[in-house]
């Protein structure tokens, strides 16, 4: 019978550094896990007896590809212990900003990440010679994101404009209008984007879990509103604790969590599962072509 023992030091291309580890005994797999092994942040010691103007600062450096989503929840949380409530105006900006980050996000984890994958290379670089339309759309969507977050957030990553309570200076009306028919322009690339990963073999591989996210009644929701579960759980956003049940393993300095069973999903799956009926036309479009109907259970499909 086979015994294998695969341990791969360091999983490339992901967001991080981790390792993957195989055990399997005469044919029986006795063990599969994904360890991270980045050194611990230490950023709530970090945080302590320092000003709550520099929380947001702060935090948003546990991530320079998702910094704006680190600030806004240091904001928001901090505005909760305050007892302030922001302005319409700046809830919108803040959410634009976010968009613009996830945006960002997006394009580096499919064109970047896991694109190569599919058109059989190591990275991207060289589909610059195969694919050169592929890069340069990803190019442009990604310069379209970055300076998007610069108008709101003052500069691409790690948002200097967002403060409690509001900005400390605002785009103007023509900067604004000039995004505005930016992002129009970007359909068709967003289109394209669409059109290509729908071609793409996804593998055919299903993971019942529960699916852990955000949920308002009036939007699709990215910031506030209520901790749902598609296990069918709801939690007042102060709850948080009784979703996330942070425990340390030996094998990892990220710490694990679980709520109704083992683990749980959360991101852009988990939204799509528990709020599809909210997504924009447009969206609901893009997820037929892409196959995304709830509940999806393959997690490569996070990717799409």
């Amino acid at each position: 019978m086979t015994t294998l023992k695969i341990d791969v030091h360091h999983v490339t291309r992901v967001e991080g550094h981790g390792n993957i580890v195989v055990d399997m005994q005469s044919g029986e797999l006795k063990e599969c896990r994904f360890e991270v092994v980045e050194a611990p942040r230490f950023f709530e010691g970090m945080l302590r007896g320092r000003l709550y103007t520099e929380a947001s600062h702060i935090t948003s450096r546990i991530c320079g590809i998702c910094a704006v989503g680190h600030a806004t929840t240091s904001l928001c949380a901090t505005e909760k212990a305050l007892g302030i409530e922001p302005s319409e105006q700046t809830v919108f900006l803040r959410k634009l900003n976010l968009h613009g980050e996830i945006i960002d996000s997006h394009v580096l984890h499919t064109y970047m990440l896991v694109a190569p994958d599919f058109f059989g290379v190591g990275s991207v670089i060289p589909l610059v010679e195969t694919h050169r339309d592929v890069v340069l759309r990803a190019l442009r969507i990604k310069k379209l994101s970055g300076d998007l977050c610069a108008m709101v957030g003052g500069r691409h990553t790690h948002p200097i404009a967002m403060t409690v309570g509001g900005f400390t200076h605002l785009p103007t009306e023509a900067e604004l209008r000039q995004m505005r028919a930016r992002l129009v322009d970007a359909r068709a690339d967003m289109d394209e984007t669409v059109a290509l990963f729908a071609t793409l073999p996804w593998p055919e591989f299903e993971r019942e879990t529960e699916y852990v996210s955000l949920h308002k009644d009036d939007e699709y929701a990215f910031i506030g509103g209520t901790i749902v579960t598609s296990d069918g759980f709801s939690y007042p956003i102060e709850d948080y604790k009784k979703v996330t049940n942070e425990e340390c393993v030996p094998f990892s300095t990220a710490k694990w969590t679980h709520h109704n069973r083992e683990s749980y999903m959360v991101g852009a799956l988990a939204r799509l599962n528990n709020n599809f009926d909210q997504l924009h036309p447009r969206a609901k479009e893009a997820a037929a072509k892409l196959g995304l109907k709830p509940i999806v259970t393959n997690p490569f499909l996070n990717t799409a």
